[in-house]
């Protein structure tokens, strides 16, 4: 016996007797039971028809900020703003310039200017032919919209019937959409079809994957439809969020990722410890019982982890991040009741043809258990390597830089994405994203100095204001008295396409550096973003103490233990540096940028790894509350932490490895999406999965749990209760 060991407690176990109790009810009243989950799944699914509806659009942006200020500044006081969407118009034949195109342009831009929806338009030929609006071989031209509104009315009321009529175009002016609004409202129906795809995909490699790990049919199919029945019961909930939250569309990808993949994941525990129950000559009351006792406390912890790292994301004032946390939270509580309450009813119904059909004695010492002594012979050794190749595959992070998001999630044949592919090759600057510079009451002061001093500021085109147009080599135009005229100053700083190509955020910061004449507002889109990815950066340290300490305290809950949550704490965040090195190696940097179809952009957008980072946490701690509570149950059965290891990892890293791998394989199925944001979606939270399920709890967990010994269990040490 190993060194730390201590007597024997004959039938000590981790038991829970309300639990218990809980799983005799559920098999006397399974009929009644079912019936009710049918009852709800129909319920479930009208409501969650009427959710998807109701999911609003969302833009990146923070409310309050300096950038929204400005924006209403703009409004209110010079009855202008940020342009919405651009119109790239290409002469058919010459240029823009002939007499002809001219009337054209001009005509078609009070044309646009009158439809439905739109605040107003400008063009190159109503604004004087500036030259940040033509082309450098004079073929193109742009037009600029305003369309005031939130992003549903944009995209959804006005952007469908506007882009059609106008890209008509006519014998003389072919006509193209663009800009961010038009790139976000083809983005959603992309998202969609590849998250539609990846289900359609799923469901028949999950239920092979679920056949050959269970040999039964009907033991491959319960636990698809759990997941189905999280997803439905998740969606429902969130109907409740919409009566006093907005919840984005992409909540809705969310919900249908996790909802399989935790619906199969807790599913499959409790029908694992069933089996295992009925293996050891329990009736099947008894078996059930035993299950929702033992696995039904592991599933209930694993969800409250799960939820608490997504309920994070409400630390944040953004409406888009929000709806992670609603969907996380709603989703888990589907998947809760589909496994604790639903599954043992449905197992004291039809739990015999969930048995394997043959099935020997169970085995003491399999490979999961030889691989866990091996590792715990040479803990430091294994536990060393282990953890240098972790640092190694994680070391990319060390190059992360956070940027924005623009057509360049789209595909390549996406229009508004070719549409600014044309704009970035052709036009010198992008007045569309220019930045607003506004002053906060009367101004006082040289505007021409200051104008000319924020035109050498490197990464921008051309500032234009009422005193003039500069450019870094000096004065290239008259001012527009009627365009800039309001109550105060207004200066338009166009960013040169290739800043914007980049890191518009740092051209933000540079224009901001230059000291004013006067106290200035800063906004327009590039200012919007730097405002949306500082609020976002700035609270990631809240949101980062607030999910390493409320999972501290669940584990702390389930263990007893100081020590074993501030290792799984450490073993989780190694998981995700390795998911954050690929994320950055793949999508930022741009390696197997061909393979998947995406363009990379050297940089990665803030909200959607700061969300991975939330469910990768919580899936890494599914696994690792799953695996601690075999342990723990060993142990306060034994007193022997080796032993318990062992035997711990011998009963659950088989189902583990089974449920992280369809994990994984949901997530992974979502690499060939159109849309860029699904793929890193995709492909960051397959890897955490398959590296939290492998790497880090076969080698990783045995090794520091040998290395702590008795300390694992400090204060509460052993728990010994009375058998059942």
């Amino acid at each position: 016996m190993a060194v730390n060991a201590r007597p024997r407690a004959a039938g000590a176990s981790v038991a829970d007797p309300a639990l218990r109790r809980l799983g005799f009810l559920l098999v006397r009243r399974r009929r009644l039971v079912l019936a009710l989950a049918l009852a709800v799944s129909v319920v479930a699914a009208v409501l969650a028809a009427g959710t998807v509806s109701q999911l609003s659009l969302s833009r990146f942006e923070a409310p309050g900020s300096e950038s929204d200020r400005a924006q209403s500044e703009l409004v209110a006081r010079f009855g202008t703003g940020s342009p919405d969407m651009i119109f790239l118009v290409t002469a058919r034949s010459g240029t823009v310039d002939d007499p002809a195109v001219v009337a054209a342009g001009r005509e078609l831009t009070a044309r646009i200017g009158r439809e439905e929806g739109v605040a107003e338009a400008a063009s190159y030929w109503t604004r004087d032919r500036p030259a940040a609006l033509r082309s450098g071989d004079g073929r193109h031209a742009l037009i600029l919209v305003r369309i005031p509104g939130d992003a549903d009315h944009v995209r959804a009321g006005v952007l469908p019937g506007l882009v059609p009529e106008i890209t008509e175009g006519s014998g003389l002016l072919q006509v193209r959409a663009g800009g961010g609004e038009e790139v976000f409202r083809e983005t959603v129906p992309l998202a969609r079809q590849d998250f539609v795809r990846a289900e359609l995909v799923i469901f028949p490699l999950a239920f092979v994957l679920l056949w050959f790990h269970q040999r039964r049919v009907v033991a491959a199919v319960v636990p698809i439809l759990a997941g189905v029945f999280a997803m439905v019961v998740g969606l429902a909930l969130l109907g409740g969020a919409l009566l006093f939250a907005e919840i984005s569309t992409f909540a809705l990808n969310l919900t249908l990722a996790m909802g399989l993949g935790l619906g199969i994941d807790y599913c499959l525990f409790v029908m694992q410890r069933f089996r295992e129950e009925a293996r050891r000559g329990a009736d099947r009351a008894s078996a059930v019982a035993g299950a929702v006792e033992h696995a039904g406390r592991t599933v209930l912890f694993s969800g409250l982890t799960v939820a608490t790292s997504l309920a994070v994301l409400l630390a944040l004032p953004f409406d888009f991040l929000r709806s992670f946390a609603y969907a996380g939270v709603a989703v888990v509580i589907g998947g809760l009741v589909a496994a604790v309450l639903v599954l043992p009813a449905v197992l004291a119904t039809a739990g015999g043809t969930m048995l394997p059909e043959r099935e020997g004695p169970e085995r003491a010492a399999g490979f999961w258990h030889t691989t866990a002594l091996r590792v715990m012979r040479r803990p430091l050794l294994a536990g060393g390597l282990a953890m240098v190749v972790l640092l190694v595959l994680a070391s990319p992070f060390l190059g992360l830089r956070f940027g924005v998001a623009d057509d360049r999630i789209l595909p390549p044949e996406a229009s508004s994405r070719q549409t600014q592919d044309v704009i970035r090759r052709s036009f010198p600057a992008e007045e569309t994203d220019a930045i607003q510079v506004i002053s906060k009451g009367t101004a006082s002061g040289d505007i021409s100095a200051y104008a000319a001093r924020l035109s050498r500021v490197p990464g921008v085109a051309q500032v234009d204001s009422a005193a003039g147009s500069y450019t870094a080599g000096g004065r290239v135009g008259d001012g527009d008295p009627a365009r800039f005229a309001g109550q105060g100053t207004w200066l338009s700083v166009v960013p040169s396409a290739e800043a914007l190509a980049g890191d518009p955020v740092r051209v933000v910061e540079a224009v901001r550096s230059v000291e004013p004449p006067f106290e200035v507002l800063l906004g327009g889109y590039p200012a919007e973003l730097a405002d949306y990815r500082s609020s976002v950066v700035d609270r990631l340290p809240l949101v980062l103490a607030l999910m390493l300490g409320m999972t501290f305290v669940v584990l702390f809950l389930m263990t007893r233990s100081v020590i074993i949550p501030i290792k799984a704490t450490l073993m989780n965040v190694l998981s995700l540096g390795v998911m954050f090195g690929a994320l950055v190696w793949i999508f930022q940097e741009g390696n197997l940028s061909s393979l998947l179809g995406f363009t990379p952009t050297g940089t990665l957008e803030v909200s959607i790894p700061i969300l991975m980072l939330c469910v990768a946490y919580g899936l890494s701690m599914d696994y690792e509350v799953f695996l601690l509570s075999r342990i723990k149950e060993e142990y306060d059965r034994t007193g022997d932490t080796e032993h318990a290891v062992a035997a711990g990892l011998q009963r659950s890293a088989p189902l583990i490895t089974a449920a992280g791998g369809i994990l994984a394989l949901t997530f992974a199925a979502y690499a060939t999406a159109q849309v860029s944001f699904v793929q890193m979606l995709g492909v960051g939270m397959a890897v955490a999965v398959l590296v939290d399920a492998t790497v880090i709890r076969a080698v990783l967990v045995p090794s520091l749990m040998r290395l702590a010994g008795p300390l694992n269990w400090w204060p509460a040490g052993r728990t010994t209760t009375s058998g059942r």
